[in-house]
């Protein structure tokens, strides 16, 4: 390594220890959080404790009650909580002076992702969203408020992307194997092409009216792994808000609402380095009072025969999308991020990164299938990039 080079890495050391000591840092690691509280003051380096559940559907286990710190909270303490729902590890950091508060909010946001999961996963034959794959092209399913306006904005999301955003991907189930039934296998061609009939997102009917949600054609079915967590962050985030917490960290898997300060510092949150190691962040940035997704081909795949196959299904041609390593999308709220990571993921930069300087209040970071960095213009001021992502299949 040239001199030039090694000021460079030291400078963003320096950079690095200054913001996890002043600031506090969550990095953008959907699979590899802590699952264990803190005694307050202290950073909690992300991926320090053990692999996480695999994000992706939900799974039929609701999230464990939050660990309490044991160090007594002082004037503005830091406190997290950790426990599991939606099929990863979900995350909570508040800059609070109650202890006790702390620990009653999170154990109430953590029941009210229980509660969605319940509704939206497909991991139950009796959630809601079950109830309409299994009905399909016959019956019309009545659902809460809740999974129709998920499924609702959904489709909006598909109109608005050319369908490229697609909920009937679900149809490919037990076809591609990325979640727990992950097992190295590749479908046949045949069959992956046969079950591309089945996704089209028109053939999903609403009726606002009734509340029900249909299913055109048998064998059709749908996923809300893609979108559901968005909205449970943005739910709990609200009923955080309603309790009058205003400064914290929420984090799903790769969704993310950073709420306020730490103090009078802004949170940092990282960007994973998609070849790195899973505590590897290769960008970092201080946000505040917005959402950060990342969407990113490590998540849940494998290697076979020198190709990277995941679980970002590309509708149009029915195989993992291969146009970007990741995406992080900053956004007002954690739904939109959620969705239009996967869109973008799914365009690759070029593509996308016209749609990204469109879209109000709305910024992304990719990483390319040849490893370069695009930043949009709104991040390109803020974001800092500690080194190169890390090289590899």
């Amino acid at each position: 390594m040239n001199r030039t080079a090694k000021r460079s890495n030291v400078a963003a050391s320096r950079w690095l220890a200054v913001a996890l000591a002043s600031w506090g840092m969550v990095g953008i690691l959907a699979a590899s959080l802590p699952a264990s509280a803190q005694p307050a003051g202290q950073a909690q380096p992300a991926g320090r404790a053990g692999p996480a559940a695999p994000a992706g559907p939900a799974a039929p286990v609701g999230p464990a009650a939050p660990a309490r710190p044991q160090v007594p909270a002082g004037p503005d303490s830091k406190w997290v909580f950790s426990g599991q729902a939606m099929g990863t590890v979900v995350q909570l950091t508040f800059w609070h002076d109650d202890e006790a508060a702390a620990a009653s909010a999170a154990q109430a946001v953590f029941e009210e992702m229980k509660r969605l999961d319940r509704m939206m996963t497909t991991w139950l034959p009796d959630s809601e969203v079950s109830q309409i794959n299994s009905a399909a092209g016959a019956t019309a399913i009545k659902v809460s408020p809740e999974t129709f306006a998920v499924i609702e904005r959904a489709l909006e999301i598909s109109r608005r992307s050319g369908g490229v955003f697609d909920i009937t991907v679900g149809s490919f189930r037990g076809l591609w194997k990325f979640d727990e039934d992950m097992d190295g296998t590749l479908p046949a061609s045949a069959e992956v092409l046969a079950r591309r009939k089945l996704v089209a997102w028109r053939d999903v009917v609403l009726d606002k009216k009734q509340r029900t949600v249909k299913l055109r054609r048998k064998g059709m079915s749908i996923t809300l792994g893609g979108i559901a967590k968005g909205y449970a962050v943005d739910r709990c985030v609200e009923l955080l808000h309603q309790a009058g917490f205003a400064d914290f960290i929420f984090q799903a898997g790769g969704d993310l609402y950073v709420s306020g300060k730490k103090d009078t510092q802004p949170w940092v949150v990282g960007i994973r380095d998609p070849r790195g190691a899973r505590d590897a962040m290769f960008a970092l940035a201080p946000i505040e009072d917005h959402a950060f997704s990342t969407s990113g081909d490590y998540e849940r795949g494998f290697v076979k025969d020198g190709v990277r196959y995941h679980h970002i299904l590309d509708p149009r041609t029915a195989f993992p999308a291969k146009a970007s390593r990741s995406v992080t999308v900053m956004a007002k709220d954690a739904f939109t991020a959620d969705a239009w990571s996967k869109v973008l993921f799914i365009l690759g930069w070029k593509r996308a990164m016209p749609i990204v300087e469109q879209l109000p209040d709305f910024e992304a970071v990719f990483v390319d299938p040849d490893n370069n960095v695009h930043v949009s213009s709104g991040l390109r001021g803020r974001l800092k990039i500690l080194r190169p992502p890390t090289p590899g299949v």
